[in-house]
């Protein structure tokens, strides 16, 4: 990737304002004709929103994107919709046992609420505050439910595939056990024992670095330092680790980007939260400087892989070893080409990507310049031709996201060999978190974090 390191948050702005206005219609456009009792909208197909059915992980990113909509416009009815649908269709997320997503659907809904009244953006109703709570104590606890445990004492939030299996998307769903934790809520087990949902979230954080990040440590035969494997197979009889896998990559030995994405944004995240813990609290697991550690030696891996295996322009292809690349010579030496017959690019892995990047950047200060200027580069890309979309008919925001390339379930248009110009609701609302986020870096607002104000203003 080629990093431009002179672009500021206020270059983008115009970008930013432009995106925000076009968004405006398609949330409405979805609203209509995505309601509740069917099932969620996941990625488009020549334009319209659709439905696939895998997991209902993405019904928060639809209502999410109001709320998001209405913190940057101040839109009233934005925030109708997003409060609104939250209360009428989101109740069954909380209590979602089969599934490893609560940190994508209930964050986006209840905990974007909970953060706008705990900024001063929303009247702060004790009844109202206490509706989000209870919600997002409810989602962190059902969350952490979902446990498989290592030998040693560790353990892992298992995916919806089963207790073998461990997800790197899981990562971003610890924001559900942080925002449980800092109100003060835990795990009920049997015999009433009480399990800390911050030692779940560690332990889980950990077994993610070990095994679903690599550090060119010698591990195997394709140990890249900041390669991902989206999935980590263990034998559940005893916990020992087998080997990796992917379901949405082309191969265990290859880094799909949207995976690559999930971690380097989750454990950005992970590293900002930290810091509202107390010392007492981290001791059990090594202190401070161990979990640090931890996270931010993954954080880092992933990020400069990212750096070293993306387009000069920040946006990916779908995955570093798909087969097609080969045939595309320098490909990492020019933009991506969306339009290629070989190989699709992912813009939704950019998006989180990008975010990751520049709170990662943030939080290093001068040593992470490199990582936050990155960022900002990847946004100049994906908030312009030909990823903006700028057709009203059309109900995405950001064109060119790829869900599942291997299982054939994105849209092929006419003349065509590979999947282009469809978006996804995960693409679309990262898209939009990270544009709030860079319009207050720009401003110099309340700094963006998922946990609401911490009394650290944007830099």
């Amino acid at each position: 990737m080629r990093i431009d390191e002179k672009i500021g948050p206020e270059d983008l702005s115009s970008r930013i304002e432009r995106l925000w206005s076009l968004s405006e219609t398609k949330i409405r456009s979805i609203q209509e004709t995505c309601p509740p009792g069917q099932a969620s909208p996941v990625f488009t197909v020549k334009g319209r929103y659709t439905a696939r059915g895998w997991t209902e992980w993405t019904r928060g990113f639809q209502y999410g994107s109001a709320i998001l909509q209405y913190d940057a416009t101040g839109d009233e009815d934005f925030l109708q919709i997003g409060r609104r649908m939250t209360l009428v269709d989101m109740a069954a997320h909380l209590t979602h046992a089969g599934v490893h997503d609560h940190g994508f659907n209930n964050v986006s809904t209840y905990g974007n609420l909970w953060r706008l009244m705990r900024e001063g953006r929303l009247r702060d109703d004790p009844w109202e505050r206490a509706f989000y709570e209870l919600a997002l104590k409810c989602s962190g606890a059902v969350q952490a439910r979902r446990w498989t445990a290592l030998p040693g004492g560790g353990g892992f939030i298992h995916s919806f595939n089963g207790p073998h299996s461990l997800f790197a998307d899981t990562i971003r769903s610890l924001r559900s056990l942080a925002l449980a934790h800092l109100l003060g809520h835990s795990l009920m087990e049997e015999n009433d024992r009480k399990v800390s949902l911050l030692d779940r979230l560690i332990a889980h954080a950990a077994a993610t670095a070990k095994y679903s990040v690599y550090y060119g440590e010698g591990r195997d035969s394709f140990d890249v330092r900041g390669r991902v494997a989206h999935e980590s197979i263990f034998n559940v009889a005893n916990g020992s680790y087998r080997c990796p896998n992917s379901q949405q990559g082309y191969s265990p030995f290859s880094t799909w980007t949207r995976g690559l994405a999930w971690i380097l944004c989750g454990f950005a995240e992970e590293l900002e939260f930290l810091p509202l813990v107390g010392d007492a609290e981290l001791e059990p697991h090594g202190g401070r400087k161990a979990v640090e550690a931890i996270m931010l030696k993954a954080a880092r891996a992933a990020s400069d892989f990212y750096l070293e295996n993306t387009p000069v322009d920040g946006i990916p292809y779908w995955d570093t070893g798909a087969p097609g690349l080969a045939k595309m010579g320098d490909w990492l030496g020019r933009p991506a080409d969306p339009f290629n017959d070989h190989e699709p690019v992912d813009s939704s892995a950019a998006a989180i990507a990008a975010q990751g990047l520049l709170r990662l950047g943030v939080l290093l200060g001068d040593e992470g310049r490199r990582y936050y200027q990155a960022g900002l580069t990847i946004l100049r890309t994906l908030f312009d031709d030909p990823y903006l979309s700028r057709d009203p008919a059309h109900q995405g925001l950001i064109l060119h996201s790829v869900y599942h390339r291997p299982n054939g379930w994105d849209y092929v248009p006419p003349g065509s060999r590979v999947p282009r110009g469809e978006s996804s609701m995960w693409g679309d609302y990262h898209a939009r978190e990270v544009a709030l986020y860079v319009r207050r870096l720009a401003r110099g607002g309340p700094y963006l974090a998922f946990f609401g104000p911490r009394g650290k203003e944007a830099r």
